[in-house]
């Protein structure tokens, strides 16, 4: 159990081969962008995470990390590669496996009898019989030969490192021996309970996990649209509901993003279409949520027209899809930018945890103060106390004391 192969270098990926390399593991791991191997064979990440970057220095120094372009032998293979949905125009979509099936080819000649196969992207349930199958199918070998199990992250993006190795993990194995198998190797790091079940119970276990999120999360989205229909101040009433020993409604938002609660629920709706209600209403409320906020933005705009006789400038603060993170996967603030963009609006944006993205000019908050009307889309800490008089203002993530 001296060697590991870990395809796929991104936010789960990479931190996941940095901690095993520390941890004495020889690792390789694999990426099909040599833009991403070259700048993390010199001990540069392509992401931002805390203590990311000193640990990664540390498992190069080590001589137990190099990246490749390509495969390599391995006593165990993960995989960590993304899992988005298709894009068919359904009204329910599924998930998009072809990433994890060519993963899984391109490791297919590497594999030697005793190997196992690991998948942690978030995978629709039978996933990993599927994978099995076509291992099977390619290279003669059998399940009391090769290992397969499916083991589902549980962080959050900004603490990744820690939680990587504190949280509790699920391994699902194929059978009970490749579940032994792969245990040995979380045991190298993992300090937080692991669980053992089969592979179909680990897959659902994730997508319902991030299911029941999207679902308070829909909760206090609508509640938040409840408030502003009946002139209710949605914080109030968010907080004094709290008091209640039993209830805790999250903070409303602009929406969900992320490469887990935007996209894992689908993974479970596609699979059961017919008995999902509550689910699909889940991901509805909260893309409306979105589409809700693009609104309000608009209506306000033409308020200060009316009022002011000119067009304003937008001040927007924060993008990301989380608060004090540079992810931008699924933003829904992202999504919102880019439609008022569409409308040749006069935009002015601070994202204090990105120095650049393209097709945004991206400003200081001193600078995006100086706007007309000021949108606050994300909490940001570096956002919290700022000193603000005589705007117009919609604070959709709840950060700003104004009246």
């Amino acid at each position: 159990m001296n060697k590991c192969c870990v395809v796929g270098l991104g936010y789960i990926g990479l931190p996941t081969a940095i901690i095993l390399a520390n941890k004495g593991i020889h690792v390789s791991g694999f990426d099909i962008n040599p833009e991403i191997v070259n700048k993390v064979n010199k001990g540069e990440s392509h992401i931002f995470e805390p203590n990311l970057k000193v640990a990664l220095k540390k498992a190069i120094n080590s001589g137990n990390f190099l990246a490749n372009i390509i495969p390599s032998k391995a006593d165990y293979f993960i995989i960590a590669v993304p899992t988005p949905l298709k894009k068919n125009g359904q009204s329910i979509p599924e998930a998009n496996i072809d990433l994890v099936l060519k993963s899984i080819r391109s490791i297919a000649p590497y594999l030697e009898k005793g190997n196992s196969i690991i998948i942690e992207s978030t995978s629709p349930v039978g996933t990993t019989k599927v994978i099995a199958r076509l291992i099977f199918d390619i290279t003669g070998f059998d399940d009391k030969e090769i290992m397969f199990a499916y083991c589902p992250e549980r962080v959050l993006p900004g603490n990744i490192m820690q939680e990587l190795i504190f949280n509790d993990r699920i391994i699902g194995g194929l059978n009970n021996q490749s579940s032994v198998k792969c245990l040995q190797l979380y045991k190298k790091f993992c300090k937080g309970k692991i669980h053992i079940t089969d592979s179909k119970t680990a897959e659902l276990a994730k997508l319902s996990e991030n299911a029941y999120r999207d679902l308070n999360i829909a909760f206090a989205n609508e509640i938040s649209m409840v408030c502003d229909n009946l002139g209710i101040n949605d914080k109030e009433l968010i907080k004094l509901t709290n008091y209640h020993p039993r209830v805790n409604i999250l903070n409303p938002s602009c929406g969900v993003g992320g490469h887990c609660i935007a996209v894992d629920p689908w993974f479970i709706a596609s699979a059961a279409p017919h008995i999902t209600p509550l689910i699909q209403t889940s991901r509805k409320v909260n893309l409306f949520k979105t589409e809700w906020v693009f609104n309000k933005i608009i209506n306000l705009i033409n308020e200060y027209k009316n009022e002011k006789k000119l067009s304003p400038q937008l001040g927007i603060f924060g993008f990301t899809f989380k608060p004090d993170s540079d992810d931008t996967r699924e933003s829904p603030a992202l999504f919102i930018i880019k439609k008022l963009l569409k409308k040749n609006f006069k935009i002015k944006v601070c994202e204090p945890n990105l120095e650049y993205y393209e097709g945004i000019q991206l400003i200081s908050h001193e600078e995006a103060l100086k706007s007309d009307i000021l949108i606050f889309l994300v909490s940001h800490r570096s956002f919290k106390n700022l000193i603000i008089e005589n705007k117009f203002i919609l604070d959709f993530c709840g950060i700003i004391n104004h009246k």
